[in-house]
């Protein structure tokens, strides 16, 4: 079983707002179609991101995507530019960019519990100039995301609230996980490889290959 589990499910817009109302003009009026000054320096402070995509069958992805304060690079109040950075070469994102071109962006500050929305268009690029503005310890990325904005708003700090998510006494909680080494060998069961050699190449991507 899997949804077919749940009997009382929302199947309309107007039983969805019957629910839990309508925003109010504030929460209406503060999207705006261009980023203004308070965004701009949100996301010049910002030195982490989450990405959502989907592709064109509909699988979905969110991506994190973090470095120094001002990962991204503000062209103009309409474009961004995002660079992409050594990872796992999955490159989900960048597939569902390449099939629909469209983007949604979650930007987060440390400390801060409001956080920033940004949806709208996106391209991958890959003009030297553009991408050398992104160079970081003498990389340049091979690639970089360019974002039309469309709409964005600030999105107030209930959730991180309620998370506790920069409280000092949860952030020093370890969590009772296995390490991610553990985690990796018991899921793709790969022959002749070990918690130990894998731990070592996680340490090793970590530390000499961020860009």
């Amino acid at each position: 079983m899997s949804l077919d589990r749940f009997q009382r499910v929302v199947s309309s817009v107007d039983e969805l707002t019957e629910l839990i109302g309508v925003p109010s003009e504030l929460v209406v009026k503060k999207q705006l179609s261009e980023l203004d000054g308070h965004m701009q320096s949100f996301i010049s402070q910002s030195p982490f991101l989450l990405l959502g995509t989907f592709g064109r069958d509909g699988s979905c992805d969110v991506s994190p995507r973090g470095d120094a304060h001002g990962l991204v690079k503000i062209l103009d109040t309409k474009t961004l530019l995002i660079p992409d950075r050594r990872g796992n070469r999955r490159a989900d994102s960048m597939r569902n960019i390449l099939e629909t071109g469209r983007v949604g962006l979650l930007f987060l500050i440390p400390g801060l519990g409001e956080t920033l929305r940004v949806n709208g268009r996106a391209c991958l690029i890959r003009d030297s100039d553009f991408l050398a503005s992104l160079t970081v310890e003498g990389v340049q990325p091979q690639v970089g995301i360019a974002v039309e904005v469309e709409d964005c708003f600030l999105q107030c700090a209930k959730a991180i609230i309620r998370s506790r998510l920069w409280d000092n006494a949860v952030r020093d909680h370890r969590p009772t996980l296995p390490c991610f080494a553990e985690i990796l060998i018991d899921q793709t069961k790969i022959a002749g490889e070990t918690v130990e050699s894998l731990n070592r190449q996680i340490e090793d991507s970590y530390k000499n290959k961020l860009y």
